[in-house]
């Protein structure tokens, strides 16, 4: 996944920060549990996002205690007691998304990308076929979406509408799968999904421009922003780039939020809220203009 979904540090109180600290030290050693070891290479703040996503869902609340880092037992981290189903769903998001994310590489970076993705291949495939066993309606979620993506790419004219459609499907589908069955869930759930997707989508693009266009590589911005070979490069420096991208990003992310405060969170609503409304903005700001002050987790 793409590591964009983080919290903002200095908004956070300290008990919030241990609980989420507690969540991603959670879902690396369920990750190395249900998975294998190397699927620990898949941890990701997104997929943090979704497990604290799941377990706010439901009633009981899980409980924490300390223990050695599964990565580094000098270390003691602090864990959850409980939530195994959801630290399974997102872990297996997060290594359904890996997978597909390498095979994706193969067929669109340079030499030097294509090379590094076959290496890694062998290594996430077990990870892969363990998590598609588990989840096989996620695993055609992504398979699907993915296949979708790579045609709107191959159509140079393709908007940023049409772009990010297929990663906003896709993350809808995969959170109306945490819905317990009642339409009005379902409605925020998948509009909650819709709108992250997209903003992470479009984030990814926009922080990519500048490789997209190096290696003559699709990217949504560079139709826009580069409409004929006699245009100068597009830069992040570019002031017209920046807040164009900060515009789109800002009304995909105000939908995002609006769905989130529609949910009956049972648990962990104030780092939820503080991820989408204050950690996705610091995130535009930290890759868009260079902002070196912005701190994350």
């Amino acid at each position: 996944m793409f590591g964009y979904v983080r919290p903002c540090k200095p908004e956070m109180l300290v008990k919030e920060y241990e609980l989420y600290k507690s969540a991603y030290c959670s879902l690396c050693k369920h990750l190395g549990k249900f998975f294998g070891r190397l699927s620990r290479l898949a941890l990701s703040y997104d997929a943090t996002f979704l497990a604290m996503l799941h377990m706010s869902l439901k009633q009981e609340c899980p409980g924490f205690s300390r223990g050695r880092c599964v990565v580094n037992p000098i270390k003691k981290c602090t864990y959850c007691n409980g939530g195994e189903e959801s630290f399974l769903f997102a872990g297996a998001v997060s290594v359904l998304m890996t997978y597909y994310k390498i095979r994706d590489d193969i067929q669109d970076c340079s030499i030097a990308g294509k090379f590094r993705a076959y290496l890694l291949i062998p290594f996430v495939k077990r990870s892969y076929q363990k998590a598609k066993r588990e989840f096989p309606e996620i695993d055609q979620i992504i398979s699907h979406c993915m296949e979708q993506q790579a045609q709107v790419e191959q159509n140079p004219s393709a908007g940023i509408d049409s772009s990010a459609e297929p990663t906003a499907q896709m993350l809808s589908q995969v959170l109306l799968l945490l819905s317990n069955g009642t339409k009005s869930q379902e409605l925020v759930l998948g509009q909650l999904g819709y709108f992250l997707g997209r903003w992470i989508y479009l984030m990814d693009a926009a922080d990519d421009i500048e490789k997209d266009q190096k290696h003559h590589q699709f990217n949504p911005f560079l139709k826009k922003f580069a409409t004929s070979a006699s245009e100068p490069k597009i830069s992040k420096s570019q002031e017209a780039f920046r807040d164009y991208c900060n515009e789109v990003l800002n009304q995909t992310l105000s939908q995002a939020l609006a769905a989130l405060n529609l949910l009956e969170l049972q648990h962990f609503g104030s780092i939820l809220d503080n991820i989408i409304r204050l950690g996705l903005p610091a995130m535009q700001k930290q890759i868009l203009y260079n902002d070196k002050e912005i701190e994350h987790v």
